[in-house]
């Protein structure tokens, strides 16, 4: 399949029949692939679909591209999942942002937790908010998602389960009865229409007290069975078994 490359930020809409100039990041990409003037490739803006390119110009900061016609086809899961997840250490955040996109997450929700071995604010947050929004475009180039997951700033857990919203909302336990699956095979419906919100704890997990206010606010405990996963693989084991259940496989 030819390369595909995100193109969000440009100033200009793509649009069939145009000729239309990549902007630099993915002018340094094209070049590191080693592409060339003739070579076939995909582009898509985040709003849906994709189109047909063939590179016309490659320079050493520019190249353009002609467009072709927009291929309305979406790889998006029938359910939307958001993944509030406590901030973890060194570059599990990274590995776990990066394969919840290939798993179809709709969007991400880093959270500051009590056990939270990373402590970000003010602009180290900022910073880290847009390194993770860049590893969501990679990854929706890679995989074939033309819809980017948003990354949210990073949120204090108990400011944000005041505002969590309503909806199905599912905090993953190790104590709690109710498995994942069984709740996803009675609440099959609810969840197709109206998508789920799953909080997931930092290494460590969330401490009782979180848990105990993430119940008040609304959540559902479920489990994941008798093991205990690490964090950032919690998550990921929730969209797939999601996957599994609603048809996003």
């Amino acid at each position: 399949m030819p390369p595909r490359f995100f193109v969000g930020s440009a100033e200009a809409a793509l649009a069939a029949g145009t000729d239309f100039a990549l902007p630099e990041a993915v002018v340094r990409h094209v070049q590191v692939l080693r592409l060339a003037a003739g070579d076939a490739i995909t582009l898509f803006d985040g709003r849906g679909g994709s189109h047909a390119a063939t590179l016309t110009e490659l320079g050493k900061r520019h190249a353009l591209a002609s467009v072709g016609a927009h291929d309305t086809t979406e790889t998006e899961p029938p359910f939307r999942v958001r993944l509030a997840q406590g901030l973890a250490g060194g570059d599990k955040m990274d590995w776990l942002i990066e394969k919840a996109v290939e798993l179809g997450v709709a969007a991400i929700q880093p959270l500051q937790a009590a056990r939270s071995v990373v402590r970000l604010n003010g602009e180290r947050a900022q910073k880290r908010q847009a390194h993770w929004q860049a590893l969501v475009e990679a990854a929706c180039e890679q995989c074939g998602r033309n819809r980017l997951p948003a990354v949210a700033p990073v949120a204090n857990l108990d400011t944000w389960l005041r505002a969590s919203g309503a909806g199905a909302r599912l905090l993953v336990s190790p104590r709690a009865v109710q498995s994942l699956p069984a709740y996803a095979v009675a609440n099959r419906e609810t969840l197709l229409a109206t998508g789920v919100t799953l909080l997931i704890g930092p290494e460590g997990g969330l401490a009782p007290e979180e848990e105990e206010a993430a119940l008040q606010a609304g959540f559902t405990a479920v489990s994941l069975g008798p093991r205990i996963l690490r964090t950032e693989t919690a998550g990921l084991a929730c969209l797939a078994t999601l996957n599994a259940l609603l048809g996003g496989f």
